[in-house]
């Protein structure tokens, strides 16, 4: 930009006659920055309520419309501190009597105090004689059931340390390490149940007394000057359902359709008792209306919000003369009122609404919302912008309705098939409706309820307006300095010949 110099000889200050011309200029430009703004807060707006509808529709329309996500089974255990059910669709309804026999556990072995450390060689342990390898056995399997048991010979290198016998048992897949602060080995299977058991034994034999020195010795010699290891066998968790016997390497057990995990042992007889899970059927309604509630209060309040007229967006000047608080205040209330009486706006919300009161054809019958208990609370009962929202009657959550009869829970315990039929048909209405509503056009994207592309189109069309006006007010702004400058360099001539003359009389 260049130097402009003004009002050096004719005393005007040219910088501000020209910034008042210019600023009537500006004013389409301020006009068409201002309308840009307020699409790009549109824009903003409807994008935010476009994801929660959005949300709406991929997760709970879509999880509502197949009856398998309602018709669920739930098991009641007499003593939940015993055991735990998750109950799966194939499940039969019944009561059933079981009892916790034992709890799997995993093979262990704690070992007896030693002095070493993990570099300390199994040779200085007297383990083994100078130059010799180390070998011994690690049986595996159950401890009850010989021929179910393998046994493989394990051999460790003559100048073998302590880590060199921790790694050789991991190597086989048992987890093991050496506590050098309380001297000893502490071994386990990496499985419970009777099948991970092991043992750790002299090679062809059935003793550990091979292994004492490294403090491994968990039979009864007491002969070495080492302290007894112990030693905990892994087992098989065991049940007794309905008198039958099942055994599980964990403490999990899948019995038809029902996934049960036992706690602890007991001598007491306990119940599991599976039917169809009411309660869920009943929360899955409640989070859906509380979903739908949430949706179209919102599209109440952005359409029936109160006027912003008179409020426009603050040019930079305006901004200037302003708090930051007093800013924001402004803008809100522009924004508030950004999708007041927008028709898009009013044909979403109205589509949602009409398949909301229409009802769903069951079993030959027409069935509505209120034959379940389900309405709004009308006109002059419900507060501003939720007069479309509905209220189960006996929900404990709500006080307008907590009083009134229960006709959903009634339902679903008379016939649940029939109010099941009847979410899954207004959820799949609901979803196609939507669905279509959200489908890609010339004007908007896919899964888009608003003319996105349209606005961005337009958006882009004020920025090429708003660049062309600013090029006019340059050219504009340029034009008067020019005039400024030439009647500056005028007056400067002017004063040149005024002196020249006057020093010709000074003579």
């Amino acid at each position: 930009m260049p130097i402009r110099m003004t009002g050096i000889n004719s005393g005007m200050d040219t910088e501000s006659i020209i910034k008042d011309l210019v600023k009537v200029k500006s004013a389409k430009k301020e006009k068409l920055v201002k309308e840009q703004t307020k699409l790009e807060w549109k824009q903003e707006a409807w994008k935010e309520l476009n994801a929660k509808v959005y949300g709406f529709y991929t997760k709970s329309l879509s999880n509502l419309r197949f009856k398998s996500d309602f018709m669920k089974k739930a098991t009641k255990v007499s003593d939940d501190s015993i055991a735990s059910v998750v109950t799966g669709v194939n499940a039969v309804d019944g009561v059933q009597q079981m009892k916790v026999v034992s709890l799997a556990k995993s093979g262990y072995l704690t070992g007896g105090e030693i002095t070493a450390t993990g570099a300390t060689t199994l040779e200085s342990l007297g383990v083994v004689s100078s130059g010799q390898e180390f070998k011994f056995d690690l049986v595996t399997g159950d401890p009850t059931d010989s021929t179910k048991q393998t046994r493989e010979t394990i051999t460790l290198q003559a100048g073998a340390t302590v880590d060199d016998f921790v790694k050789a048992l991991k190597d086989k897949g048992l987890n093991a390490s050496f506590d050098t602060v309380n001297g000893r080995f502490f071994i386990s299977s990496a499985k419970s149940g009777a099948a991970a058991n092991f043992e750790l034994r002299d090679v062809g034999a059935d003793t550990t007394s091979s292994l004492a020195k490294l403090g491994l010795d968990y039979e009864a010699t007491g002969t070495t000057g080492v302290a007894k290891a112990h030693k905990i066998d892994g087992q098989d968790a065991e049940i007794t359902l309905n008198g039958a016997t099942f055994k599980s390497a964990n403490n999990t057990f899948d019995i038809n359709g029902l996934t049960i995990t036992v706690n602890k042992e007991s001598t007491e007889t306990i119940t599991l008792t599976t039917a169809q899970d009411t309660d869920g059927i009943y929360d899955m309604v409640k989070n859906f209306l509380k979903e739908y509630n949430a949706i179209i209060n919102e599209m109440d309040k952005l359409y029936n919000a109160d006027s912003a007229k008179g409020y426009e967006p603050l040019t930079d000047e305006e901004r200037d003369a302003l708090s930051e608080k007093e800013i924001e205040k402004w803008e809100d209330k522009i924004k508030q009122a950004i999708l007041r009486k927008d028709d898009t706006l009013n044909t979403v919300s109205g589509a949602m609404k009409l398949i909301m009161s229409q009802g769903i054809s069951v079993n030959g019958k027409q069935m509505y919302l209120s034959d379940f208990g389900i309405n709004t609370l009308g006109y002059f009962n419900s507060p501003d912008n939720e007069r479309n929202a509905y209220h189960i009657d006996g929900d404990s959550d709500d006080i307008n309705t907590m009083n009134n009869e229960d006709k959903l829970r009634t339902a679903i315990a008379k016939d649940p098939d029939s109010v099941v039929s009847f979410f899954t048909g207004l959820a799949d209405a609901l979803y196609t409706k939507v669905g279509d509503m959200m489908k890609r056009t010339e004007y908007s994207s896919s899964f888009t309820l608003y003319d996105d592309l349209l606005m961005k189109k337009d958006y882009d069309e004020y920025k090429d307006r708003i660049a062309k006006e600013e090029a006019k007010i340059t050219a504009f702004e340029d034009r008067y300095y020019k005039k400024f400058g030439a009647m500056e360099t005028a007056l400067a001539s002017l004063q040149a010949k005024d002196s020249a003359v006057a020093g010709l009389f000074n003579m």
